[in-house]
């Protein structure tokens, strides 16, 4: 039985501080995108398993000096049973998706802040919560992660976790594939000249571990967009040129992964 994943990877700036029991909005604004793509995401499919991902931090805006950025995510960080996650639980269910909220900043129980990417299922479960073992220093405050993370979604395949400049070390996508991975998603908050290395990057480490990659960054003023969704042999199946919000669709058929890893890149 062939394994598609239907993905919706949302190009988009990060939205306006919410409350942590208030997100009609960030709901309203995925019915919209799921809406627009018919029957592979509307209501009639949800027998079928649909991945929607959002970028780094799109639910934790910060901006400003250090400083400032600081106190905005000292105010936004919740516990990773907090109201937030619970709430974002719910609309995963209500929508019968399996949702990728980008990340959000999380206060651990040790006090520390971590920048945290949590997935929840079409149930409304929290399969997997990964936080980012490589934050960019010394612009990010988050202490760092100490596992990799990866997912199951049954019948299709499993999923790995990266956030931003985790693709910039290669063992990170390595460890992922090690442990099964055949999707890495990659939520990005890249606002610097480097997104075209990082392009670079996303398509060696898909070659490297012969993995599709969905790398989802912030559009502006959040990020620099240019957001990418690379198969197994390097390729770009679909791109967003600049940084203007937008949205990118795909159905990632994940037998391309067993192929390639059996018969080689390019057939060799």
């Amino acid at each position: 039985m062939t394994r598609f994943l239907p993905v919706l990877a949302i190009q988009a700036p990060a939205q306006a501080a919410l409350a942590s029991d208030d997100y009609d909005t960030f709901e309203q604004a995925l019915a919209v995108e799921l809406s627009d793509f018919g029957p592979n995401f509307g209501p009639e499919a949800e027998a079928t398993p649909r991945l929607v991902c959002y970028p780094e931090m799109h639910l934790c805006p910060n901006a400003g000096t250090p400083t400032q950025r600081r106190a905005q995510l000292e105010a936004a960080a919740e516990p990773i049973d907090g109201p937030r996650m619970r709430a974002l639980a719910d609309i995963a269910r209500r929508h019968h998706i399996w949702l990728q909220p980008g990340s959000l900043c999380e206060r651990g129980e040790d006090g520390h802040l971590y920048n945290t990417a949590p997935v929840f299922s079409p149930a409304g479960e929290c399969v997997a919560a990964y936080r980012k073992c490589f934050p960019w220093r010394p612009f990010e405050p988050y202490h760092p992660g100490s596992a990799f993370t990866v997912f199951d979604v049954p019948g299709v395949g499993r999923i790995g976790l990266a956030i931003c400049y985790d693709i910039w070390f290669p063992e990170v996508c390595r460890q992922l594939a090690w442990m099964g991975a055949e999707v890495i998603i990659n939520p990005v908050a890249t606002t610097t000249s480097d997104r075209a290395q990082e392009q670079v990057l996303i398509r060696a480490n898909a070659i490297f571990n012969q993995v599709f990659v969905v790398s989802v960054n912030a559009s502006a003023p959040s990020g620099v967009g240019e957001s990418a969704i690379i198969d197994p042999e390097g390729r770009v199946r679909s791109q967003l040129s600049g940084a203007n919000a937008g949205t990118l669709t795909d159905v990632l058929n994940l037998d391309e992964v067993t192929r390639v890893r059996q018969f080689g890149t390019a057939g060799l």
